[in-house]
């Protein structure tokens, strides 16, 4: 072959190369680099770039506010800016009291495995799809939801009882969740979980709803705020993946099937793993006593529902979305028997 030749088959080659070249969808994650729930998503991504094959479409997860700022990802992948994100629903609250009840519902479900199946299949994916379709223009496609832990509480003193909540500043997200603990008396202010850390060790505030007990110990909470309450009082933050129209309109059907699967099998495995490790924490920090794990009774746990049931009913006014929302939870929870 002359040179000409192989000039043109080297171009022939590039051209071939780069018609083939998978994309990569680019997520930014509510988890800091290093977090336990970070590294638990690059070995998920690893299955799924497995998956998708050599010519199928890539993952990347990126920790939070590796882009944008955490509270702006649901503009950013609405204009393609990133891909997707595996976001706290709940940080968008400022936009619309809906964000606030599909975000967390406060002392609603009993376990993590009904809020993940109220989400994924008891409408909860529907009802957010409709609320960012108002949000972005249609420019989003909500590929699932759902929690993955119970999340822990963890505090710099002992709050061993309801009325011990009275006046203590506290890290909680904006919405339904800031409303139950100022109506339990005490003082929320918003932070994103990457600040939480700080603030604790600088004393700016005495505990947070943070994240599930072992992810809070892989950040370092533990050490600065020795009396986690496990098992949680209140909380199971929703996550979601949320893609860019356009982008996912990209993917070929094969791979938005794969990532439909992927999404569903990864929350579930997150949900037993996350489970696993909590109580396996627990129970070492219960034996070495530096740490004075707190549980609190059944009397104060009720008592904090009462607050939280109430406020969803006020936090539903506030807009139509919201209201809508909270009428998609309680059908659910009538239909899995939590709710007459």
């Amino acid at each position: 072959m002359n040179r000409f030749g192989m000039a043109v088959s080297a171009v022939a080659l590039a051209l071939s190369a780069n018609a083939v070249q998978a994309d990569t969808i680019k997520l930014q994650a509510s988890s800091r680099a290093g977090d336990w729930a970070m590294q638990f998503y690059q070995g998920w991504v690893e299955k799924f770039n497995t998956m998708t094959g050599p010519d199928g479409t890539k993952m990347e997860v990126l920790p939070t506010q590796a882009v944008v700022p955490y509270k702006e990802t649901i503009d950013a992948v609405a204009n393609g800016i990133l891909s997707g994100d595996l976001n706290a629903i709940s940080y968008f609250t400022g936009r619309d009291q809906a964000f606030s009840i599909l975000g967390d519902l406060i002392s609603g479900y009993d376990t993590v495995d009904q809020m993940q199946t109220f989400c994924q299949y008891g409408g909860g994916k529907e009802i957010l799809q409709k609320v960012y379709d108002k949000y972005t223009g249609g420019n989003t496609v909500v590929i699932g939801c759902g929690p993955y832990a119970r999340e822990a509480f963890v505090s710099s003193i002992p709050i061993k009882t309801i009325d011990d909540l009275k006046g203590v500043k506290l890290r909680s997200p904006e919405g339904l969740a800031a409303e139950v603990f100022k109506r339990a008396g005490a003082s929320p202010v918003a932070l994103p979980f990457s600040e939480v850390y700080t603030s604790l060790e600088k004393g700016l505030v005495q505990a947070a709803d943070a994240s599930a007990y072992v992810n809070n110990d892989a950040s370092g909470m533990h050490k600065v705020a020795k009396y986690p309450i496990y098992p949680g009082i209140h909380s199971m933050a929703v996550l979601q993946l949320v893609m860019n129209k356009r982008a996912f309109e990209k993917m070929s059907d094969a791979d938005k099937e794969i990532l439909d699967v992927w999404y569903t099998a990864m929350n579930t495995s997150m949900r037993r793993k996350a489970d696993l490790e909590d109580k396996r924490l627990v129970a070492e920090h219960k034996a070495g006593g530096d740490i004075t794990v707190v549980d609190w009774a059944q009397e104060d746990r009720d008592k904090m529902r009462a607050i939280a049931v109430k406020a969803w009913e006020d936090v539903a006014e506030k807009s139509p979305l919201a209201r809508e929302a909270l009428d998609t939870h309680i059908a659910f929870m009538k239909q899995i028997g939590l709710l007459d």
